[in-house]
């Protein structure tokens, strides 16, 4: 495994900031990553079929407020994180720190510390792109993928999307 980059200084949104969320009632977990508590929230019976919640720019969680109960009456897992530097995750405070390279190493640390397998992956947006590469990474972890709003440019193409090359930046 890829050792995971040193972070300086971490910042952390107060829970407080949280509160009043009438319509996202999930308790966060919090997972430690490379010395940065990442949050997800975890809902539904622990052997039920998992359903992972990739989220984009600029969003955490609470975008899947009103898939997450549909999709625990369907009986399923539910696990969204917040990536590194989106809600309740914590934010490295330098800049340099937000790469694509770092954002693939903590959520591909966090999958295996969470060790979930026959995942169904959604993802959207820069959950896209970091999710597949969690999913080529680990393809024994995911039994399907949905792909909404995203795809996988690798930077080196001809023809590089400007957005990517601008998120990337």
């Amino acid at each position: 495994m890829t050792p995971l980059p040193t972070i300086g200084r971490i910042l952390r949104t107060p829970d407080s900031r949280f509160a009043g969320l009438t319509d996202f009632p999930w308790t966060p977990h919090y997972r430690e990553v490379g010395g940065l508590r990442i949050a997800s929230i975890d809902e539904g019976p622990r052997d039920a079929p998992v359903v992972l919640l990739m989220h984009g720019e600029p969003t955490w969680s609470y975008l899947y407020r009103k898939m997450i109960p549909p999709l625990l009456a369907a009986g399923h897992r539910v696990v969204a994180p917040d990536l590194v530097g989106f809600g309740r995750s914590d934010k490295p405070a330098r800049q340099a720190d937000y790469t694509y390279r770092n954002h693939v190493l903590w959520m591909n640390a966090w999958l295996a510390a969470l060790d979930l397998r026959h995942a169904t992956l959604f993802c959207q947006d820069w959950g896209s792109l970091i999710g597949l590469r969690m999913l080529a990474a680990a393809p024994e972890r995911f039994d399907r993928a949905v792909l909404a709003n995203g795809g996988l440019p690798t930077g080196t193409q001809a023809k590089t999307p400007p957005a990517f090359l601008l998120w990337r930046t």
